[in-house]
């Protein structure tokens, strides 16, 4: 693997700067790996922010896209697409929930979601519905799902927000009953099982167990966002399932095609019948093209066991990360090593954005997330090799980093 730079860095003066990339472009992928326009080869930590969850180029996938692309990519939803009934049946399956809605988006997901929570108390007769939310959560860049994330730094400059929403700290059920206590305009709560833009932040077990039983007590809508978190990536279809709940409504998106734009609204029996005809829609939502990429995937992902990979291969990475950073864990340096599954999240105690670069230089994709979290979301057909490699690449980046301001 090459361990310098692109010597010749891209330019896109025609698109809009809503992005501070990295001065490379990528041309083609195989498994786990990517090359720049340069040739240069990268191991890939970052999977397209946790969407390429068959990694690149798949040898099952990519015929399967191509034979959806001479029958039919785009329709509508004026007509019945046996595709969407296909898909949606396969999860269902392995939610354990009742129906599905189609989109193109997390974002759209995640905002067809709060149009559900404000249709569900509206429908009980409360005017101005509340929807509980997280701080430092992360649902979108919508103004609706905007109001609902819990970073001020992504929503400044964006004002007015939406109004209707209670924030409340998380893993803390006193905090949200002490929040909510007396306010019959409550209708929803709405979090990431485990945080992702937000710095790789699990909800615990039983917290996500007392959440359930409260929105059951007080007939409110248990909403979880899945959509970086789902599709196998913790080891189970859905990270909520490790505490053996179900949620009323599931947005998921990311993982869902592997590669191609497939948003989804899982819900359970309490959310099936909120939507009625002319309440919702999406143009692009529920295509052929994406809802094949969808079955293939989850197909796949079953015929190569990649929920016990990701289980498996990601607690040796954090295994492996823990052993090379122990040093750095023992100093503070490293603050924490978390997450669950190929989702993991190395919280360092200074902001280290310059860690993407770096990392890019000497032959690795990864993320920065929250100022100062290093965040590793890769496909999950990774192998233990890799993790290694991943290990090898990263961990003296990080103790280098640390040791320049010590």
């Amino acid at each position: 693997m090459t361990a310098v730079s692109s010597p010749v860095a891209p330019s896109s003066p025609h698109v809009m700067n809503t992005y501070g990339r990295l001065p490379i472009a990528l041309s083609h992928g195989q498994g786990c790996r990517v090359w720049d326009t340069n040739g240069r080869e990268y191991l890939d930590a970052l999977g397209g922010i946790a969407v390429n969850t068959l990694g690149h180029n798949h040898p099952k996938l990519v015929p399967a896209l191509q034979d959806q692309l001479t029958k039919l990519i785009h329709t509508s939803n004026y007509y019945h697409i046996p595709l969407q009934e296909e898909l949606a049946s396969l999860l269902v399956a392995r939610s354990g929930m009742s129906n599905v809605f189609f989109c193109s988006t997390g974002l759209e997901a995640n905002e067809a979601a709060l149009k559900l929570a404000r249709k569900f108390g509206h429908d009980k007769g409360i005017e101005r519905p509340e929807v509980v939310v997280y701080e430092k959560a992360f649902h979108g860049r919508s103004i609706a799902t905007l109001s609902a994330t819990g970073n001020p730094k992504v929503q400044a400059g964006f004002g007015p927000l939406v109004e209707g929403f209670i924030r409340v700290p998380v893993n803390n059920i006193d905090a949200l009953k002490a929040a909510t206590e007396g306010n019959p305009n409550v209708v929803a709560v709405f979090f990431e099982a485990i945080q992702g833009e937000g710095g790789v932040n699990p909800m615990h077990m039983d917290y996500l167990r007392d959440v359930r039983a409260l929105c059951d007590q007080r007939d409110w809508l248990l909403m979880i966002d899945e959509v970086q978190c789902g599709m196998g990536r913790t080891g189970k279809w859905f990270a909520h399932q490790w505490a053996g709940i179900k949620p009323d409504v599931m947005p998921l998106a990311k993982g869902l095609g592997s590669g191609v734009p497939v948003g989804a609204v899982v819900v359970g029996p309490k959310a099936a019948t909120i939507f009625q005809p002319g309440n919702h829609g999406s143009t692009f939502g529920g295509n052929p093209l994406a809802m094949r990429a969808g079955v293939e995937t989850i197909r796949i992902m079953e015929e190569e066991g990649l929920l016990a990979n990701a289980e498996r291969v990601g607690a040796y990475l954090k295994a492996a990360l823990e052993k090379a950073l122990a040093t750095e864990l023992a100093n503070g340096g490293v603050k924490d090593i978390r997450g669950q599954g190929l989702m993991l999240g190395i919280d360092l105690n200074k902001p280290c954005g310059a860690l993407v670069q770096r990392a890019v230089d000497a032959g690795l994709l990864i993320s920065v997330t929250a100022d100062s979290v290093i965040r590793l979301v890769p496909p999950l057909i990774l192998t233990t090799a890799e993790a290694d490699q991943i290990v090898s690449i990263l961990s003296p980046l990080v103790s280098a980093f640390l040791k320049e301001a010590a």
